[in-house]
């Protein structure tokens, strides 16, 4: 097949770690990673955010990357981006008219407004499959008033959930939440984001360590992240220490708002000494700062999927995460890590506490974790899994034309 990939913010090369730049970045990457390397024809379309990109390239992954122009040549803020999708639309569908895609899978709510209105103008139908990575109502029901999103994406997401062909869920929880905007039941399937068990594995380097007991986040470094909830926890465990993995590069933690406010509370909670920040970090250097830890945190307010927890089991580290979202699917509670509480950093730390001082459990967590991961979320099966949601979405849309 000819499979276009519509990634409008999350550019599969970008740098993990920035405000904008996480997992859907990785997911992508490693989707049209392993569908070129099933003998498909995968190009990912994305925004231009620097003027010395060129327009075409050909990753060494095999697939092909095309940058967009759509608005200023230069990074913005996500939710600034829906006044130039209009455009960004103009140009898929330019892209499409030249070369069609047999299917087009939009990542994001804003990819998947100009990918449908790209493909409506196509002579031939080609079906549309989303998957949000996130969703509106959602993100408005934890933030509140803090919520940055344009004010009519939920009317838009729900207007997609009518409009595309099919959506690629990535956890239970997401399903719940679609049917609530009124997507029917046999519209969705669900498929789990992955992780590569051959880079990230118990074997391998390992990131230096001090002598104390050592706690690791890992990834973008916001509010909903749940990172402050961590750094008030370090009260309940005094000797050990939290190591940060990620944000803006080690030269510019000093002037981060995030960094600030974070060690602000680390001295007013009495463990500022212990808490330890690592700046961005190389994704291939990520696994070695799993390594080092003896438990892994992934701890949000809230998170649609979540693929720490899938790199640290893979890593066979114990993990203790929120009982939120996508992590409720892939932490299996008691058997390869500790679901809690989102927001409640005393029983965070009451956990942390616990799980320290059993090593025997922190490597039988290790252990069923790694055996969960290779089961059911490496990127292979994954890739498979996708491939088969397509030609079943093509099937359906054959007959629908037929008719």
């Amino acid at each position: 097949m000819k499979i276009d990939l519509v990634s409008e913010h999350a550019s599969p090369l970008a740098a993990i770690g920035g405000v904008d730049a996480g997992g859907q970045n990785v997911h992508v990457a490693a989707l049209a990673a392993g569908l070129a390397r099933r003998g498909h024809d995968v190009t990912v379309h994305t925004r231009r955010d620097d003027e010395s990109l060129p327009e075409r390239m050909v990753t060494q992954d095999g697939y092909n990357v095309v940058h967009i122009a759509a608005g200023p040549p230069r990074e913005l803020p996500k939710d600034d981006l829906l006044q130039h999708m209009p455009r960004f639309a103009r140009e898929l569908r330019r892209h499409w008219a030249a070369h069609p895609p047999d299917v087009v899978h939009a990542h994001f709510w804003m990819s998947g407004l100009a990918s449908v209105e790209a493909a409506a103008s196509l002579l031939s139908p080609v079906p549309v499959l989303q998957t949000f990575h996130a969703l509106g109502s959602v993100k408005r029901r934890h933030q509140g008033a803090a919520d940055t999103s344009p004010p009519d994406r939920i009317d838009l997401e729900r207007g997609l959930c009518r409009d595309v062909a099919h959506v690629v869920a990535t956890c239970t929880d997401e399903v719940f939440e679609l049917r609530r905007l009124g997507l029917p039941s046999d519209r969705v399937s669900i498929v789990p984001c992955g992780v590569d068990t051959g880079v990230f594995t118990p074997r391998g380097p390992v990131a230096p360590r001090t002598g104390r007991p050592r706690l690791l986040v890992l990834g973008r470094l916001v509010e909903r992240k749940g990172q402050d909830d961590a750094v008030r926890a370090l009260r309940a465990v005094p000797d050990a220490e939290l190591v940060v993995v990620g944000g803006p590069p080690r030269e510019s933690l000093d002037g981060d708002p995030e960094v600030r406010r974070l060690r602000a509370i680390a001295a007013q909670a009495g463990v500022a000494d212990r808490l330890c920040f690592t700046g961005a970090v190389a994704r291939a250097d990520v696994p070695a700062w799993i390594r080092s830890a003896d438990v892994v945190l992934a701890v949000p307010w809230y998170e649609p999927f979540g693929i720490t927890p899938l790199e640290a089991m893979a890593c066979g580290r114990p993990v203790v995460a929120t009982a939120v979202g996508g992590l409720v699917d892939t932490v299996a509670d008691g058997v390869t890590g500790d679901l809690v509480p989102p927001r409640d950093p005393e029983r965070l730390g009451e956990v942390l506490a616990a799980l320290l001082a059993d090593d025997e459990r922190r490597s039988a967590y290790g252990a069923a974790g790694v055996k969960r991961v290779r089961a059911r979320y490496r990127w292979s099966r994954v890739v498979a899994d996708t491939e088969a949601v397509y030609r079943q979405v093509r099937a359906r849309k054959f007959v629908e034309v037929a008719r």
